[in-house]
């Protein structure tokens, strides 16, 4: 679908941003022009972590630019809370439209609250690239302005199926959905292919609850080989917990939503081992490559690692002041908007170069695994389906 575009020239672009009225939030103590970046994502509620991972990639970029002293500029980081959730979405970004300062967004991260804002930001002509959000669908709705720099679950979905199958060798599996954009876009999709490939899945849908007895019961009397869950480590921490108390003994499985130390530690260890995750993300930590961006994170974020989504947040961030340096001093939220179709870099989680509906170009999908109570990296999919 060609809803987006190409800029006639750089030079076109150019002169557009330089007539239109600054949107970079004035001058910095430095004296060089400012622009300001903002953040849209849980910071409170029961998903947070997942937004403080991103967020703190997004301040770990802005310190990496200002820094530098290789900008004509600087950047400043603000943020608007929505709690992951499509009720908060719009008012978190309607506070970041109306800020005239806010020439892009990294956000939002989760596809609820996602769909529920796109419409706003598009309206404004303010660019929003989220980390984490995705949904299929989100990028044939129309949203003019919308990017992602992670694959969508018609990526991750199949290749969980895959692994399922080929690698697993499960015959039944137990798919769970949180009833959520997330959760029922990647269910649909893990669901669609697992049927393909010959394995009996059994479907249901639960919205997040704080006692999952009654469907771990439902759960084990199917006797699935697998149970995989659709959704946020809060729910399928509380759900892992109930599965073994009752002594499932079957893998039990989660997709991006659920890849956080955090699942470990409100499941518990001892009933988190052995269960797997899977994202379309590698992680930093491990990655030999990304042991600049490691640094930084620690230097900037007092100590700590990176987590889920940190380094995509960071992508995000980096692709549009790449933009901003593209474009010089003077540049407009419209002007950021066309031209981040172009970006094309070495990123640290991928090459980060966009197809024309906004979805990131490739994808790798990633198994973890809880291995004497960390999260361990298995490896790609594809890797383990041919081990």
């Amino acid at each position: 679908m060609a809803r987006r575009t190409m800029a006639a020239g750089a030079v076109a672009l150019l002169a557009i941003a330089l007539t239109v009225g600054a949107c970079g939030g004035g001058s910095s103590a430095s004296g060089r022009p400012q622009y300001i970046i903002g953040f849209q994502g849980p910071l409170s509620g029961d998903s947070q972590q997942l937004g403080i991972n991103a967020i703190n990639g997004v301040r770990t970029a802005v310190d990496r630019a200002n820094v530098s002293g290789q900008l004509p500029f600087t950047v400043r980081l603000v943020e608007a809370d929505d709690q992951g959730t499509p009720e908060q979405g719009p008012t978190a970004a309607q506070k970041l439209i109306d800020n005239p300062d806010v020439i892009a967004v990294v956000g939002p991260m989760f596809s609820g609250a996602t769909k529920a804002s796109e419409p706003l930001y598009s309206q404004a002509k303010l660019l929003s690239v989220s980390p984490s959000a995705t949904n299929p669908k989100l990028t044939s709705l129309g949203f003019g302005t919308f990017f992602r720099v992670i694959a969508p679950d018609t990526v991750q979905g199949a290749a969980a199926a895959d692994y399922v199958a080929k690698a697993l060798k499960a015959k039944k599996v137990f798919s769970l959905d949180d009833k959520s954009e997330y959760g029922t876009g990647l269910s649909t999709v893990l669901e669609k292919e697992l049927t393909a490939q010959g394995v009996n899945v059994t479907h249901d849908g639960i919205n997040p609850t704080k006692d999952y007895t009654s469907e771990a019961t439902k759960i084990i009397s199917e006797q699935p080989d697998v149970m995989f869950y659709s959704g946020y480590y809060p729910e399928f921490s509380l759900l892992t917990k109930a599965l073994r108390a009752k002594g499932f003994t079957g893998a039990v499985m989660s997709g991006d939503g659920s890849n956080d130390d955090q699942f470990v530690a409100q499941a518990g260890a001892a009933s988190a081992e052995s269960a797997y995750l899977t994202c379309p993300c590698g992680d930093a930590n491990s990655d030999p490559k990304a042991a600049g961006f490691v640094a930084d994170f620690k230097r900037v974020n007092n100590g700590t690692r990176p987590g889920t989504y940190s380094g995509e947040a960071y992508d995000a961030t980096n692709a549009i002041i790449g933009v901003l340096r593209k474009l010089g001093p003077g540049a407009s939220r419209e002007a950021v908007a066309q031209v981040f179709s172009s970006v094309d870099f070495e990123g640290v989680t991928k090459r980060v170069v966009f197809q024309p509906d906004g979805e990131i170009v490739g994808s790798t999908v990633y198994v973890y695994q809880v291995r004497g109570g960390k999260r361990e990296v298995l490896g790609t999919t594809a890797e383990l389906i041919k081990a």
